[in-house]
């Protein structure tokens, strides 16, 4: 998803929210954003080729989890990150059933194991090295996506040990994955239906 600040959400840009003021903003908004330690950053829509990739994620994880306790969230599910003092909402997301909640709120989980994001030419940086640093400060976060939406490519990372993450990159339409947090198989080309690449 594109990140900007919203002038209209935050009119005075040195002013510093509480994450009780914006989850009050957040509650009464039609415009989704993201919480970093006393900012307010707005996340606006996405390409169709991001859309559609991450509708056919959220497809293939809920049939291959048909009747296993999991929760599959997507990009409306905002996620409470503690030791980053960051509310955000990832692209897909998977928590044990039922979700673990941040205390005092029915709308904001805490215990995510798989995170997906679809990269965007301008949260691709943030994607890969900021918030990927705060997803691994989650003591039940162990696998994380990054999916391309220009080219069939993914990255896989699996966590190994504490401060130990294994990386693998599939490319090609024909390439198939493994997670590890669940027991499902991908295929590039079944992740990539819908999508129709430019020609280099």
């Amino acid at each position: 998803m594109t990140v900007s600040l919203s002038p209209e959400r935050s009119p005075d840009l040195q002013k510093n929210y509480t994450a009780e003021e914006y989850l009050a903003l957040e509650v009464t908004s039609d415009i989704r954003s993201e919480f970093r330690d006393g900012e307010i950053v707005e996340m606006t829509g996405g390409t169709p080729a991001h859309n559609e990739i991450t509708r056919m994620l959220v497809v293939l994880l809920t049939m291959a989890l048909r009747k296993q306790p999991y929760s599959i969230f997507v990009t409306d599910q905002r996620l409470w990150i503690p030791e980053a003092n960051l509310h955000t909402y990832p692209d897909v997301m998977i928590t044990p059933r039922p979700p673990a909640l941040k205390p005092g709120r029915k709308d904001t989980v805490m215990n995510p194991i798989f995170i997906a994001e679809t990269l965007s030419d301008s949260t691709e940086g943030y994607d890969r090295g900021e918030k990927f640093a705060h997803y691994r400060t989650i003591e039940t976060f162990q696998e994380y996506l990054l999916v391309s939406q220009y080219q069939p490519r993914v990255e896989h990372y699996v966590k190994q040990a504490e401060n130990q993450w294994l990386f693998t990159e599939y490319s090609g339409l024909e390439a198939r994955l493994k997670l590890s947090s669940v027991a499902v198989e991908i295929t590039l080309a079944d992740l990539y239906e819908a999508v129709e690449f430019e020609a280099s």
